[in-house]
């Protein structure tokens, strides 16, 4: 079903509710007010009963009614043919001590009525008589002695709510429909700009990516839904692009090493070829084969690192103890390269992280930084509490005194496949993954890494990791 249906029939069923609840309360009220009217009447009528009975002038009526030759235990008289209006005068016992009219009748209430009204003063009761609704006012008088009955016919007040309740049978169900149809057009009207850029969207996704939606100049929510669809077009396509480009770059960093492995295996498969060389061209062939599987490892933490906190093994880690075992796996490599590595760490400094994977950040960190020292210069690692945005944060830095970053590479640093030095390369073994690595594992862990110069000479690494767990001494 269409939204724009089902707005209709939700108006429509709406409207319905509406005046279906109109209708009752008008009902109710107008029924009211016609019996407030007539009640009103009746009581300026038992008014004057009640005055014609203290003077004594109903009485004397009602004793040449008697003496007519009607007997003593006669009932009350209804009003002659085409009266509206009856009066009695009865006692609490149901006798009848004035009626209307000429013809013998029975009292209008019964002697529980009778009992309510000496009882309470007053009783008002629309009642059925002959076929005839009639609304009757009872009230007692003579100190309850006598009770005077007015009552008058209903027939105007029946036409009124008869005419009331045919105008809501029609009128209802007509303006359930006008609302409906009218919901109908309007939400037709609402939405045929979303539709048009519906459309649009859909030509723009299935052609030309580069294509943008033509923001309305309303300034209302479709010019928003513009804008933001706009952003989300514009950050589809970077994404695209970045995944074109990365997808490229690691075509062509598996091509080289496979290319150089194919051909080595081709050269050490020609007859005739000396076992030293043969040997040469079989280890040549497993350090490509290493550097594949390093590449494929690393290209594979990346996609995992992508998931966020879920590939990670969090619990708490203590960072000292941890940048210890780096630096002492690392010690040897240093000291071939000339280079020395000082450690300095708040004591007892735990963060919830996965050990596993910051020490992968602090193994390419120190390892990028003994490759680019000096020999004869010293690698700085520290790590300290610190407050960013009144939230905790374990940093960690590693410094050396090398020649530091391009200017030109650093926004670029945590690229993938980006190289401080293009010219260095696959022959070193350098993938342009490392740095790209250390930023996955920060974000994943919520945190972030950053790149500079020292102003003293070298570069600095800093890697933040939120402390969700306890840090101290």
């Amino acid at each position: 079903m269409s939204l724009r249906l089902r707005l209709a029939l939700v108006f429509a069923l709406g409207t319905a509710a509406l005046v279906v609840v109109a209708s009752l309360t008008f009902m109710t009220q107008l029924s009211s007010s016609l019996n407030a009217a007539l009640d009103s009447g009746l009581t300026s009528r038992a008014t004057a009963v009640a005055a014609q009975l203290a003077n004594g002038t109903l009485l004397r009526q009602g004793s040449r009614v008697a003496h007519s030759g009607q007997s003593g235990n006669q009932t009350g008289q209804w009003p002659a043919p085409g009266a509206d209006e009856v009066t009695q005068v009865l006692t609490p016992a149901a006798a009848v001590v004035y009626p209307t009219g000429t013809g013998a009748v029975d009292p209008l209430l019964s002697p529980p009525q009778l009992h309510a009204a000496a009882m309470h003063g007053h009783l008002t009761l629309t009642t059925m008589i002959d076929g005839e609704p009639i609304r009757i006012l009872a009230t007692g008088v003579h100190h309850g002695r006598l009770i005077t009955v007015v009552g008058v016919s209903t027939d105007v007040a029946d036409a009124a709510r008869d005419r009331a309740r045919k105008v809501a049978l029609i009128g209802g169900p007509v303006a359930v429909l006008v609302a409906g149809l009218g919901a109908w057009l309007l939400t037709g009207a609402a939405l045929r700009p979303v539709d048009r850029l519906r459309r649009r969207l859909d030509d723009i996704t299935e052609h030309d990516s580069a294509t943008r939606l033509e923001v309305p100049a309303t300034r209302d929510e479709l010019a928003a839904l513009a804008v933001t669809m706009n952003r989300l077009l514009e950050r589809l396509q970077l994404a695209l692009s970045r995944q074109r480009s990365f997808v490229a770059d690691a075509g062509h960093e598996l091509r080289t090493p496979l290319t150089a492995l194919k051909a080595e295996l081709q050269l050490a498969a020609r007859p005739g070829k000396p076992k030293a060389e043969l040997v040469a061209g079989v280890r040549e062939a497993a350090g490509d084969t290493d550097r594949l599987i390093r590449l494929a490892e690393d290209l594979l933490l990346l996609a995992q690192a992508d998931e966020g906190p879920a590939f990670l093994n969090l619990m708490p880690a203590e960072l000292p103890a941890l940048i210890s075992a780096a630096v002492r796996g690392l010690a040897s490599r240093a000291a071939d390269q000339g280079v020395s590595i000082a450690m300095r760490a708040d004591e007892g400094l735990i963060a919830h992280a996965d050990p596993d994977r910051l020490r992968q950040v602090l193994d390419n960190l120190i390892n990028n930084a003994i490759e680019h020292s000096p020999a004869g210069s010293m690698v700085v690692v520290t790590c300290h509490l610190s407050a960013t945005n009144g939230r905790q944060n374990a940093t960690i830095e590693v410094r050396d005194r090398g020649p530091g970053f391009p200017a030109d590479f650093l926004p670029y640093a945590f690229e993938r496949f980006r190289r401080a030095d293009q010219a260095r390369g696959r022959a070193d073994g350098g993938t342009g993954l490392g740095l790209a690595i250390v930023a996955s594992i920060a974000r994943a862990h919520g945190g972030r890494a950053s790149a500079a110069n020292v102003p003293e000479g070298g570069a600095m690494v800093r890697v933040e990791i939120p402390v969700r767990g306890p840090t101290g001494r």
